[in-house]
Formats: structure tokens, sequence, C-alpha cells
């Protein structure tokens, strides 16, 4: 093995193969899937050795669940924080120290199991530091698969992802049986210590180049503010988000639950949820394959709604099900509807950002799967404690499809996305004394035609929201009530740096926006722009000097 691991610039002409294993063509790719699969791998092998132990706890329902809430958790709750880290800071060493984390939480773990101290409380808050490793760990990961590859072999390298992720789906549980049988479950949480040790290594020897902006690093506040702003102003991304959230609400009832259901098949035990589990993964791995001629058959909508149906029927079945086989072909059909709808919504969000932004926007993907399948696993495993487990997993199957459904028809997919490539190095504004501090206000004026200005209202907009995307805290558009082709467009940024940073953010899409605005404007010189500081001038009021009254004499 070299020394070190080559830097991640894809080899030119590589953009011409776009079959399924193309990524595999990059070496720091291939190295780091294999990292990912070990992270993945320790992932289910902690999943199944931790609900398995639940079970020898205690046999309520709620409490099975709330391992899959308590390992889900931390990935809606810091996810976004996360997404900011991973987009300000050194990507390998944030990622190093992910990796770092879960082997110390690993160690825990198998040190309370061989102690015999564990009760269902501890083991739940355990499981709760290990999601945060998990937490930590995923947006930083999706940030870097985009700077690996070429962009057209972006689907297949998220594709690839999948595979990692269920390839260790079938592994995982397989490994983690086998030990839990032989060994115990203190073994399998020592294990996945020590394959995250690895996995840092490998992450260690990478040799990445870390550019800083030249204008400082983002506050945290201040990057996380942005990236729920660009959340907010994107029609697409909401969307996106939306019909994840659905799926995983749903669909983790299964999920949560299946080792009570394993129990409920002829002969159930660790065996049968252990081959369940794989079931899955091995028709998610089967289904990647064709992911690329199903993107081509069928509209985004309409391929994720075939996803939660699938899904709906696989959960369906469980529902009633005490046949193995009948289950393990369930469960197959499950894994393939699982990754079918889970890959075709990331390639939607990804290769909608812009890569300052590419973490935060994916942890908040990441924070909508989370917090859906937190609060799914929950509500199913309440459901459950209040009826049974075949009628939780038959409400779910019947909830999950009719709610796609509906996402579909209330926000349906408008089709296009902006160019989110950046647009290249754009001129800063200068300035004689830029200011420390206080928020600067931005004014364009524009001349236009009257009779043009409901079309050019309606592509302020688009302005409005491309403004706000890139960081500004506020923004008006002004008409001028004696001069009716005379606009004004305001932009507040918090800082004189932060206004420089919406330079840094300009995309392909926003300078087409802006050749659109200035097809508006009249006259041989362009909008004419002013930069101003905002001045506070209101004076604090004094207060009344209260006068004590005296006594009067009598």
């Amino acid at each position: 093995m070299p020394d070190a691991l080559p830097p991640s610039r894809p080899p030119a002409g590589d953009d011409d193969d776009l079959g399924a294993l193309a990524p595999f063509r990059h070496g720091v790719f291939a190295m780091l899937w294999s990292t990912w699969l070990i992270a993945n791998l320790c992932m289910w092998m902690n999943d199944v050795a931790s609900a398995w132990l639940m079970t020898t706890l205690t046999a309520r329902p709620n409490w099975v669940a709330l391992v899959q809430t308590a390992a889900t958790l931390p990935m809606f709750l810091l996810g976004l924080p996360s997404g900011a880290l991973a987009d300000i800071l050194d990507r390998r060493r944030f990622l190093f120290f992910t990796q770092v984390w879960m082997a110390v939480v690993g160690t825990l773990l198998s040190a309370a199991v061989f102690a015999g101290v564990v009760t269902p409380p501890l083991l739940l808050m355990l499981v709760f530091l290990n999601g945060i490793g998990l937490a930590m760990r995923w947006p930083v990961f999706a940030a870097i698969v985009p700077e690996l590859v070429p962009r057209p072999q972006l689907p297949a390298a998220l594709a690839l992802n999948g595979v990692s992720m269920n390839a260790s789906r079938i592994l995982g549980p397989l490994v983690a049986g086998a030990v839990i049988a032989s060994l115990g479950s203190a073994w399998v949480f020592l294990l996945n210590a020590v394959l995250s040790v690895v996995a840092a290594v490998v992450i260690s020897r990478w040799r990445r180049e870390h550019r800083p902006s030249r204008l400082g690093r983002e506050s945290l506040r201040g990057a996380m503010r942005v990236g729920v702003q660009y959340l907010a102003q994107s029609y697409h991304l909401k969307g996106v988000l939306l019909r994840i959230a659905v799926f995983f609400f749903h669909s983790t009832g299964l999920l949560a639950l299946l080792p009570l259901a394993a129990r409920a098949i002829d002969g159930g035990n660790a065996g049968t949820f252990t081959v369940l589990l794989a079931a899955m993964g091995a028709g998610a791995i089967a289904s990647t394959f064709a992911l690329p001629r199903l993107r081509r058959a069928f509209a985004r909508d309409r391929l994720v709604l075939l996803g939660a149906c699938g899904q709906s029927l696989a959960t369906a079945v469980m529902a009633v099900n005490h046949s193995l086989w009948l289950g393990v072909l369930a469960m197959a059909l499950g894994g393939a509807a699982w990754i079918t709808t889970a890959n075709t919504l990331s390639v939607s969000a990804q290769t909608s950002l812009p890569d300052w932004v590419r973490a935060r926007g994916m942890s908040m993907y990441q924070m909508a799967i989370m917090g859906a399948s937190a609060a799914g696993a929950a509500v199913w495993g309440q459901v459950a404690t209040w009826s049974s487990v075949p009628w939780a997993l038959g409400i779910a199957a019947a909830a999950g499809a009719a709610a796609m459904a509906l996402a579909n028809w209330r926000w349906p997919d408008r089709g296009m996305i902006d160019d989110p490539a950046p647009a290249g190095p754009q001129p800063l504004p200068e300035a004689a004394a830029p200011p420390e501090s206080g928020h600067v206000v931005v004014t364009i004026e524009y001349r236009i035609d009257p009779a043009q200005a409901p079309a050019f209202r309606a592509l302020m907009e688009e302005s409005r929201r491309a403004r706000l995307r890139q960081g500004a805290v506020a923004w008006e558009l002004l008409s001028d009530i004696n001069d009716p082709g005379r606009f004004v467009e305001v932009i507040e940024d918090a800082s004189w740096t932060e206004h420089l940073r919406r330079f840094e953010r300009v995309t392909a899409a926003d300078v087409a926006l802006r050749e659109r605005k200035w097809a508006f404007h009249m006259g041989g010189e362009p909008p004419q722009v002013r930069r101003m500081l905002r001045e506070s001038t209101a004076a604090p009021v004094p207060r009344p000097r209260r006068v004590p009254k005296r006594r009067v004499s009598q």
C-alpha cells in the first residue's frame, strides 16, 4: 500500500464511462468507498446487537422500538451543525475525528456488556452516543463524494454508496449474528471499535488539499443560518425532503419492529432476524444495477411512488407472515424499494446543491431521514404496544403509499433544476475603509419600460430567492411612486465579510438570472449599485425621573 492516498482529482477523460462501476476507476473513491463499507458494516452490526440485546433485557415493544429512535435521533438533532462544520472545516480531519468517536463509543459499549451492568436506559444512552458519531460522519462523507468523481458519474457513485450500505446490511447482521451466537454481544461492540480504528487509519492516509476561504472561516451560527435559508428558498430541495421524510416515517416501522416480527415466524430466533435483514440488503444490491434503466423509464415522482408502494407491500406481507421463505421474499422487495426511493431522491438533492452548501444541504436531507425514522419508530412501536405488531405494520403499510401519493399531488416536481455549478471567480467590491461591523445595505437601481413592470416583478421574485439562498439577511424591491419605470432592489448582509461571501457563492444559474434582469434595464450603462452601512440614528429616550411624593403636613 502506498504511504498516502492520492489527491482527490478525477483523471481527465473518465467522464465518458457512465457504467454502474465507473466510479471505481478513481482510486480515491475506491479507497474511501471501502472505508464507507467498513463504517456501514459497524453501523449494522451495532444496530443488530443493540436491538437483540434489548429483547433479552425486556419484551416490551416500545423499549425495543426505542433502540431505533436512540440510534437515529442524534442525526436529526445534530445534522445541521454537523453539516455546517463539514462545510467550514477540513473535511478529511473531520471525517477522521468521527471514526475515532465511533471507536471510543464501541469500546464503552463492549465494556458495559462485559461488566454486566447494561440496563435498558443505559443501552439507549450508549446507542444515542453512537448515533452522535453517525450524525457527524454522514454529512461530511456526502459532501466529499462529488469531489471524487466527475459530475456525470455522480448517480453511479451514489448508487455504489447504496451498494455499500446494503452489502453491509447483509454482512453486518451475518457477522453480528455469528458473533452473538458464539461469543456474545460484547464482542460485536468490541469488533466495531477495532474496525472504526482501521477506517480512521485509512482516512489519515488520504492526501486531500483543504482550500480555506480567502475571507476566513464562517462562524458556526452563521453557516447554520445560511443553510436553513438555502432550504427555505429552494422549492426543489423542500420537495425532496418532504418525500424522503414521508417514506422513512412509514418504512421505519418495519425495521423497528422486525425483531418482534422475526419472533412471530415459525421457529423464529436471532438467526431468523439476521436472515431477514440480509434478504433486505440482497434485494437492495440486486436492484442497484437496474436503477439507471429505471431512471430513464420513469419520471422522478413516479419512480418514488413505485418505491413507496413496493415498501408498503413488503410491510403488509410481514404483518401477517409466519413463513421464513415468504418473509425473505418480502424483505428483498422492501430492500429494492428502499434503495430505489432513497437513491432517486439522493441524486435529486445532490445534483441541485452547489458545492459551498452541499454538506449543509445533505445534512438536512439526512435530518429529514433520521427525524422521520426516529418519530416513525416511536409511533409504530407505541401503536404495536396499544394493539399488536401485525396491526402496527398493517397501518404503516396502508398509510405509506397513500401519504407518498398525496405528497406528489400537493408538491409536484417541476422537472427543472437551476445549474449549481460555480460561476468562477467574481470581482469583489472594494471599500476605502471596509467596515468592521454593522449590516451592509446594497441598492441596485433599474430603469425599465413601465409596460414590462409585471414581468420584471415576477423575475425579481426569483432574485429574492437567489439573494437569500446566498446568505443575505433581508431583501426588498422598491418602486418609485412618481416614476413608474424606476425600481430599486435592496439587499442587506450581516457584515462586510458576509457581503463578500455572496460573491464566492455565485453559480451559473445566478449569472443567468443577472443577465435576465439586466435585459429589462434601459440605457447604455448597467444598473447603478450603491453600498451603504446601516447606521442606528435612534438615540435612547431617557426615562422620566420619578419624583418622590412629599408628605404634606396637616
